[in-house]
């Protein structure tokens, strides 16, 4: 069979239901759906060790946030969707402590730059705290990471986070990246959160050192944004959606190795997500409405 390539656990749980039948029970899986801010959320928690062979992730919550109306740009669209995603991350964070916000990515290729551009639209406090901390006692301790990418730094992502950790001791880490999608509807149209880590690289198909509770000893909470879908696999569905469904499933792999599709105002959506994104970590952690956020931040 051939295995089509997804980043978010709700794909991988509609590809086991694909195999398996429709009626089939996924035993060690728990999924919900409800609506925040106008905008439907489904939940997908992995709860033991069946639930992670069958989907293929570890234990634990995942959070799809669907943005389709987003693009619509209607009433309160942006304040809705920050509200959105700073509610659900609420949820997956300790509720205090200092918090390491790491951009993961690469600035230079846009479906890849999710993270860095995460990063810019965050309220920085530790140094502020440091300095006057009387004056800011009502903020959370936050700091901020671009790791870069170890084509151009030499380091890997997990030892530069690790190095952050041992200066900054967050009590939770919040990890941003770029993911990919099995369709070309939830690219840029979607927001996963949850409470397992991240491997970055993981959206453009260049796996590095995982980052969790594992590795660095503290909660990370991963937020990725889906910004790409791989060839084959698009491939795959189109064929089988046109009734087509014996093909060489190795030679349809072998002539799209490496051949990611991305849509072609990529730069725009980035942008605009990555802001939502930025603006929601601040939503979550700082005791501000997004006005006062904006204020902060021009």
């Amino acid at each position: 069979m051939f295995e089509k390539r997804t980043d978010l656990a709700l794909e991988a749980k509609e590809l086991w239901q694909e195999s398996a039948g429709k009626t089939s029970q996924l035993a060690g899986v728990k999924a919900t759906n409800h609506r925040r801010e106008g905008y439907p959320i489904t939940q997908v928690d992995i709860l033991d060790q069946r639930g992670e062979e069958a989907l293929h992730k570890p234990v634990g919550s995942y959070r799809t946030i669907d943005l389709t109306s987003f693009w619509q740009r209607g009433e309160d669209f942006f304040d809705r969707a920050v509200r959105a995603v700073g509610n659900q991350l609420k949820e997956l964070l300790p509720n205090k402590g200092p918090v390491l916000i790491v951009g993961l990515g690469n600035r230079a290729m846009t479906p890849d730059a999710i993270g860095p551009l995460a990063a810019d639209s965050v309220l920085v406090t530790r140094h502020l705290i440091a300095s006057m901390p009387r004056q800011f006692a009502g903020f959370r301790n936050v700091a901020v990471q671009r790791t870069g990418v170890l084509g151009t730094t030499g380091v890997e992502s997990a030892e530069a986070v690790q190095g952050y950790v041992s200066q900054v001791r967050p009590s939770a880490i919040i990890a941003i990246d770029a993911l990919a999608s099995r369709r070309c509807g939830r690219v840029c149209s979607t927001i996963q959160l949850s409470n397992t880590g991240i491997t970055p690289g993981s959206g453009v198909g260049n796996h590095r050192a995982a980052l969790d509770e594992t590795t660095l000893g503290m909660p990370v909470i991963a937020i990725g944004v889906p910004t790409v879908v791989d060839s084959a696999t698009l491939a795959a569905d189109l064929l089988e959606e046109s009734g087509m469904t014996d093909f060489n499933a190795d030679k349809l792999r072998q002539s799209h190795q490496n051949l990611m599709v991305t849509p072609r105002d990529i730069d725009a959506q980035v942008r605009d997500l990555a802001k939502v994104i930025g603006y929601g970590i601040n939503w979550a952690l700082q005791d501000l409405e997004i006005e006062e956020i904006n204020a902060l931040l021009s």
